[in-house]
């Protein structure tokens, strides 16, 4: 049965209230799988996707803070492809302050978390990655984009990194994945990066393809 939770915590602009899924696991020692939906979506779109991954681990599932056109995403833009890099630098930071709260308050390892991502969700994943040592033990992405340019990363020698990406996505460019997957190899982070032919699409087979991995590095 899952439980739906929203929340209230001393944020960055005071308190922040954050929707989101708590479904514990029925392994302590496995990773706490952290979903984040690609925009329009919510905190219910890929909790069958973590069954898919390892059903006996912890689910931590968010619903972004921004809404574009009454679509909730996790940071805004400026355009299709263009960030708002100053909210995503603040909402990278408000989601890596609400891990730690929700570490405490459902009594989970805060170094044990997985996150899977889509969209705009795996680029608040990278970003995660991109500024905070530690904040995620590994990430799957899926179909994500380089999130900042011109930044230096911190160690991600302990980490791994699945990166999902279409051969033709209209939205990520091919070569946006095979930036990010240098970038974050050259951070240390152990990489795999797995194509699609489906567009933008999350495909099931892409998802398979997570699980296999996800099963080898955790």
């Amino acid at each position: 049965m899952q439980e739906r939770y929203s929340f209230l915590y001393g944020g960055l602009m005071g308190v922040c209230r954050v929707k989101h899924i708590f479904k514990p696991g029925t392994h302590s020692e496995k990773p706490v799988l952290l979903l984040l939906h690609g925009t329009g979506g919510d905190e219910h779109d890929l909790v069958p996707l973590a069954n898919m991954i390892d059903p006996e681990a912890a689910v931590l599932s968010v619903r972004g803070n921004v809404l574009e056109n009454g679509m909730p995403r996790f940071f805004r833009r400026v355009a299709e492809g263009v960030f708002d890099e100053e909210d995503l630098i603040f909402r990278t930071q408000e989601l890596h302050q609400f891990l730690d709260k929700a570490a405490k308050e459902y009594d989970f390892d805060r170094t044990n978390i997985v996150a899977f991502g889509y969209s705009n969700g795996a680029n608040i994943a990278a970003s995660l990655l991109y500024h905070y040592v530690g904040s995620l033990k590994g990430a799957s992405l899926h179909h994500p984009m380089v999130p900042r340019r011109g930044v230096t990363l911190p160690d991600l020698s302990d980490v791994s990194v699945f990166i999902a990406a279409g051969e033709n996505d209209p939205i990520c460019p091919a070569e946006e994945s095979k930036e990010l997957e240098r970038t974050l190899a050259t951070a240390g982070a152990k990489t795999e990066l797995h194509w699609e032919t489906n567009g933008h699409s999350l495909t099931r087979s892409e998802v398979e393809a997570a699980a296999v991995w996800y099963q080898k590095a955790f």
